[in-house]
């Protein structure tokens, strides 16, 4: 029978629900359990898709091309395990599945309310998973804070669930803050007290609490947490501000939070956890050998989560190489033509990001020339694939204008064209090429040097491709298409044979590193970086 454990949050929001998520169900995967996790988001957005990258952060992409939440990310990266559309489930498509049941007539006319309408579709998507038989224990994060408006289905959606399922099936662990204030020299323990006391009104009693704090929780401050919110001592738990997220794990298991949640389940303990290879993991990142400075170069800087997989990609990346990777955020609306050698000469490599619209698109393209001329490590990832396919076509083919249709679409070179299934489409959300497509690779090229292997699978997000029409002319002057589609001929990887590392990816290679699996061209990436450094020094 599949357990069942559920995460909130309160005090404040940020505490790092997805990474505690992503700790507990490695170290009980780590245990020989077969764990997934969900989240549940509050927003009436159907998926993150249409949101704003300000606003949200990345927008997360799956196998099967569903669009979700960042925290997935952390799931995928921790767990090495393929979520799905059924691991991100918003209010908006809650309320969308009872509205059209409710135009169906499944309903035969009762009024259609919060309970037990709305509560009951959250309950039957929070046991999707578990009802597959694939996992032992299904994991499920409620975004936002108990005691928004918004969140108050779902707390009495887990209410019920706890109910029907009984105490030892379901479990709620609480996330919560506790505070130091300088002043008087003390942490304080009221907001946590006032939060439990929150979740006891929604008719919820914690089963763990996991306390965030700055400084370290005495036994003291433990009893007295556990006194007046009715759990154990053992129950609470310290969850220090970490260096890297991926202490994260060691730490709980240090605080044995999974020997807890195992006894509370009435499962076995199993074995120790077997986190070996997650310690050589950290003790690579932890003691690099070397250092490379790459800039990252998009519209979206201001906000680093907007660039959230391609950051752990290079840390993962960095791991394997021995490396630490400095990452300089670089908005690409500063670089002109006469200030990129400023900007860009004390680099050891570049990464053109995602993104969508005009804005700082020219900026792209010259960092993409700069690169190119002068020989520095580079990687275009999506759009930055297309930016260096622009370059390309203006400044080595002497294409004047070349440019993609969706800035100009009266361009005479449309080197960059929209994909002819997308032309007629005018809904913006869930209707771009989605999910994992298969590439296959060319011999002798660096792509195939970095995945050794001639057939590939990745993650797309775009509407936008390498216009076929221009590709001898491209791969007579020296861009080749290494990577291609078998089944549509859409040219998935550009890469120039005469630059020590030039690679343009139209998929989303960022969206499959994981600790177990760092992304071979983000490894091969870093490497040549590294090469450069070295040139450089000598």
């Amino acid at each position: 029978m599949t357990k069942y454990i559920f995460v909130t949050g309160g005090v404040t929001s940020s505490l790092g629900k997805g990474i505690i998520s992503a700790s507990l169900a490695k170290l009980l995967q780590a245990r020989g359990y077969s764990v997934t996790i969900q989240k549940f988001d509050p927003y009436i957005n159907i998926d993150p898709g249409t949101l704003n990258p300000y606003e949200h952060g990345e927008c997360y992409v799956t196998e099967d091309g569903a669009e979700t939440d960042l925290d997935l990310g952390h799931y995928e990266r921790f767990l090495n395990v393929a979520t799905s559309q059924a691991n991100n489930v918003t209010t908006g498509r809650i309320y969308q599945n009872v509205i059209n049941k409710e135009r169906q007539g499944e309903y035969l006319g009762k009024t259609v309310q919060v309970v037990p309408h709305i509560t009951d579709e959250i309950k039957r998507n929070m046991r999707l998973l578990g009802e597959t038989g694939e996992y032992d224990i299904v994991i499920t994060e409620l975004g936002g804070t108990v005691g928004d408006i918004e969140s108050l289905p779902f707390i009495e959606a887990v209410r019920q669930f706890k109910w029907e399922e009984g105490a030892h099936n379901a479990i709620v662990i609480h996330l919560t803050l506790i505070p130091y204030l300088a002043a008087a020299g003390e942490l304080k323990t009221k907001p946590t007290q006032h939060s439990v006391k929150a979740l006891l009104e929604y008719g919820i009693q914690p089963d763990i609490l996991v306390c965030r704090s700055e400084r370290s929780i005495s036994l003291d401050i433990r009893k007295k947490i556990a006194l007046f919110c009715n759990v154990n001592v053992n129950a609470v738990i310290e969850s220090l501000d970490a260096s890297t997220i991926y202490d994260v794990p060691l730490l709980m298991m240090k605080e044995q939070l999974d020997k807890t949640v195992l006894s509370k389940l009435k499962l076995a303990q199993k074995n120790e956890p077997d986190m070996e290879r997650w310690k050589e993991f950290l003790g690579r990142l932890k003691n690099p050998t070397s250092e490379v400075k790459i800039g990252l170069v998009g519209k979206y800087v201001e906000l680093p989560d907007a660039y959230k997989s391609i950051i752990e990609s290079f840390i993962h990346a960095g791991s394997k190489n021995e490396c630490k990777v400095k990452v300089e955020y670089i908005h690409s609306e500063s670089i002109y033509p006469d200030n990129a050698k400023e900007r860009l000469a004390h680099l050891d490599g570049v990464l053109v990001a995602p993104g969508f619209g005009s804005r700082g698109i020219e900026g792209k393209i010259d960092t993409i020339k700069y690169v190119r001329e002068n020989n520095v490590p580079f990687f275009g990832i999506c759009l930055g694939m297309q930016c260096a396919v622009i370059e390309f076509g203006r400044n080595v083919l002497g294409l004047n204008g070349a440019n993609t249709t969706e800035i100009d679409e009266e361009t005479i070179h449309p080197v960059i064209n929209m994909m002819e299934d997308q032309k007629n489409i005018t809904a913006k959300g869930g209707t771009m090429r989605l999910g994992a497509y298969p590439c296959d690779l060319k011999k002798g090229t660096k792509a195939y040097s970095a995945y050794g292997k001639t057939h590939i699978t990745e993650r797309h997000r775009h509407r936008y491709e390498f216009n076929s029409a221009y590709l001898n002319q491209f791969e007579e002057a020296g861009m080749i298409a290494s990577g291609v589609n078998p089944e549509s001929n859409l040219v998935e990887i550009v890469e120039l044979k005469n630059h020590p590392f030039f690679v343009g990816g139209q998929f989303h290679p960022e969206l499959k590193s994981t600790v177990a699996n760092p992304h071979p061209l983000f490894v091969k990436f870093v490497a040549a970086a590294m090469e450069f450094a070295k040139k450089k020094t000598k």
